[in-house]
Order: C-alpha cells, then structure tokens, then sequence
C-alpha cells in the first residue's frame, strides 16, 4: 500500500501530510517478516477513520519508501506549504502511536506556522525528533 494518499484537501485549503516510511525496521529486525514502518502506516490509515470529516480534510496520509532514517526507525515527517518540517524517528508501530502522530498533525494543521512546541506534542512524539526545517522560501532568480 506504498506511495496511496487519502483525505485530499477540499476547496484548496492547506494540508498537513503525514508521510510514513514503509520500509523503516528497527535495528536487527528480520527483513522476512513486514515491515514496522508498513505496520506504522496501516495503523494510521486504520486511526483516520475515526476523525471528523473537517479533519479528515486538512490531513493527508502517504506511505514513502525510504526516508533515510535507517538507523531511527519507524520514521514520520509532517509537513505543509508555508511550515515548519518535523522529522521523527525511534517510533513504535502500534495504535497508540498512530493516533498520537494524528494528534501530532492536527497541532501542526491548525498552527499557522508548523511550529510544534515539545510540551504540547503528544508523549510519542516529544523525543525522537530528527529533523525541523523552516518553510520553504521562494527565492527570486538573480540576473539581468
């Protein structure tokens, strides 16, 4: 189920995207059985299914193979047009985190910024981080 999208934005609006690695194992794990990142994004599609419909609207879920967070896995990033990237990684691929990296997007959906600040993330997602990246600027070319 790599690479599937749900919940498209309706209207325009901006959408946090939640991109889950699929092939993200933790250190030693067997590569003969299912991936825990796999594992990771099924909870999470499983978990949308229980948000309202106005939710449902500002997030997107996508499962991405490798994000390069090898040796952190099960690794997340949330990210949106005009925001702060968030990064995280050392997860555990079960319900309770799926539901707390969808807490985790709701916050960074309502935020006009992205910014999440680490007491207010839900406990999951407090430490671990790997990554925060500013919005993305767009530079004007520079030349005659």
């Amino acid at each position: 189920m790599t690479d599937a999208v749900f919940h498209p934005v309706k209207g325009g609006s901006v959408a946090t995207e939640i991109i889950i690695c699929t092939t993200c194992r933790p250190a030693g794990a067997s590569r003969d059985v299912p991936a825990a990142g796999e594992a990771l994004l099924e909870a999470v599609q499983v978990a949308t299914w229980d948000l309202d419909v106005a939710l449902q609207a500002r997030i997107r879920v996508r499962g991405l193979a490798c994000l390069s967070g090898c040796t952190r896995a099960c690794t997340v990033a949330l990210q949106a047009p005009g925001k702060y990237t968030y990064f995280f990684g050392d997860l555990v691929a079960d319900g309770v985190t799926a539901t707390q990296v969808l807490a985790c997007a709701q916050l960074h959906a309502y935020s006009t910024d992205g910014n999440l600040l680490r007491k207010e993330r839900p406990e999951r997602l407090r430490s671990g981080i790997l990554a925060r990246l500013p919005p993305l600027v767009t530079i004007e070319p520079i030349g005659p």
